[in-house]
């Protein structure tokens, strides 16, 4: 998207104090330390059990496209500190000028089922360019990431019954409503009504009619006919302008109308009411007239949870419309992804590394040090539990123990013959992409396959079980290890 959406160069999507670390790095001749930053979030949103990883493909278009434009330097040169003067001077301008990225970067595919405190993405390079990158690879993936687990949890309450994102209205701005269509598409959703997202992802696009077309006509008989006529491979009406069940009878109106023409009635539309009741009545009407393949498309403001409940009522709708609460993530507004520091060493790449751990006196805002990996087991019924361990330390390709690292008397003991698979990838080896990318539809696939690998207690969407996740056991030493050192211990 950040090639095709903007007419202009992104690297200034950052945060300002991102840039200050980077002049202090340069300044003090400290730029080109080699640094790993993990990239990472703390909770499972909206109560989840799971995560799905989604924004990769954005975060290449935007490293590849990297480098600061003269438009971007000259804003910088305006830039002032508190007495007035340039907060840069002219060299460290023409130092980004020529900066060229050279990060090696793996991360986790889009489309894989992830989990706390597991690195999405890991940034190893010069620490100045890895400073510059923490901003825009959390915003890139933290919200698309967030909206593919909400159209996820819509998939799975959903079954197979069809599933449209039609949030575009309601999004928060263009950008936040392009990314939205992505996601939601990528996390199950079967169409958008997002036109621009159609052209530029390739997805399914779906629509119908609203009330002002209805309320256009003398009467609603006429508005339907109407539409009908214009567009009779693609009629699907809103029932709801004036009354639900009425509504519906002259629908059906037109349905007969349009078959004799060699067309069929695709569907009809509520939009507000008791969608339990009304979609049980309209049901009734369109098999008595013989239009039982008729589908019954519900909106208005759905979630997850409503859904269930209409489905739990007996509700005859096959197609769902959802919209704010899925492009806004209504009822949780932000992942909470992270980016931290892990290890730090100056000079040789064969020196030793010196691991960097992050207190705090809540124990989940404790950072993991390391070159970290995630490992996920599995057996012939699914996945397992994840191990996070570091490349560099030992035990990793025998016999090992994980251990949870929030209560260390958690273990989980692996053979060295157990199923498992890395899930970190590369994606660019010092600033090459190196990552053949899929298209959005084998995205959207690995979704749906890596959901049915996970058990169905972790996908419950009230009270879900907690998969397993924990450190290696040298990992978990090294942490602690580091734990006590800084608290002098």
């Amino acid at each position: 998207m950040t090639n095709k959406l903007y007419d202009t160069s992104l690297s200034l999507l950052t945060d300002l104090y991102q840039v200050t670390m980077a002049y202090g790095y340069w300044k003090s001749g400290t730029a080109e330390k080699e640094a790993v930053f993990n990239l990472y979030f703390r909770k499972n949103p909206f109560g989840g059990g799971y995560t799905i990883a989604c924004g990769l493909s954005n975060v290449i278009g935007y490293i590849e496209q990297f480098s600061f434009s003269r438009k971007d330097l000259r804003y910088l040169r305006t830039l002032t500190g508190n007495d007035g003067q340039p907060l840069f001077e002219e060299a460290f301008i023409e130092y980004l000028a020529a900066l060229k990225l050279s990060c090696t970067i793996d991360a986790i595919p889009e489309g894989t089922v992830v989990f706390p405190n597991e690195p999405l993405v890991r940034v190893r390079g010069p620490i100045l360019q890895c400073q510059l990158l923490e901003t825009p690879l959390l915003n890139l993936v933290n919200f698309e990431s967030l909206i593919a687990t909400k159209s996820a949890r819509l998939r799975l309450v959903a079954e197979s019954d069809t599933l449209l994102e039609f949030g575009l209205r309601r999004a928060q701005g263009i950008d936040g409503g392009m990314t939205a269509s992505r996601a939601a598409y990528i996390g199950g959703c079967d169409a958008t009504s997002n036109v621009l997202a159609g052209k530029l992802y390739d997805i399914p696009v779906r629509g119908t009619h609203a009330h002002s077309w209805v309320m256009s006509f003398d009467d609603e008989q006429q508005a339907f006919d109407t539409y009908a006529q214009v567009l009779p491979n693609n009629v699907t009406l809103l029932v709801d302008t004036y009354d639900t069940l009425d509504g519906v009878r002259l629908a059906i109106e037109t349905g007969h109308k349009l078959r004799a023409r060699g067309y069929r009635l695709a569907g009809i539309r509520l939009d507000s009411g008791d969608l339990a009741y009304l979609s049980i009545e309209a049901r009734k009407l369109l098999d008595e007239a013989g239009f039982t393949d008729t589908s019954i498309v519900a909106s208005n403001d759905l979630d997850e949870t409503i859904i269930t409940s209409l489905k739990q009522q007996g509700a005859k709708i096959t197609v769902w419309g959802v919209g704010t609460k899925l492009v806004t993530a209504f009822d949780q507004p932000a992942l909470g992804g992270v980016y931290k520091l892990a290890a730090l060493r100056t000079g040789d790449a064969h020196k030793p590394w010196d691991y960097k751990i992050k207190l705090s006196e809540q124990a989940i805002k404790t950072s993991t040090p390391g070159i970290q990996q995630v490992r996920r087991y599995r057996d012939e019924r699914g996945f397992l539990a994840d191990m996070i361990f570091d490349e560099t330390l030992n035990g990793t390709h025998q016999p090992t123990t994980m251990i949870d690292p929030l209560d260390f008397t958690k273990r989980r003991r692996f053979d060295a013959h157990a199923a498992f698979e890395d899930l970190l990838v590369p994606i660019f080896a010092a600033g090459q992409c190196v990552y053949d990318k899929p298209d959005i539809h084998a995205i959207r696939a690995r979704v749906q396959a890596q959901l049915a690998a996970l058990h169905p207690g972790v996908k419950r969407l009230v009270n879900p079980h907690t998969y397993p996740v924990g450190l290696e056991r040298h990992l978990h030493d090294l942490k602690t290890a580091l734990i006590l050192e800084r608290r002098g211990e």
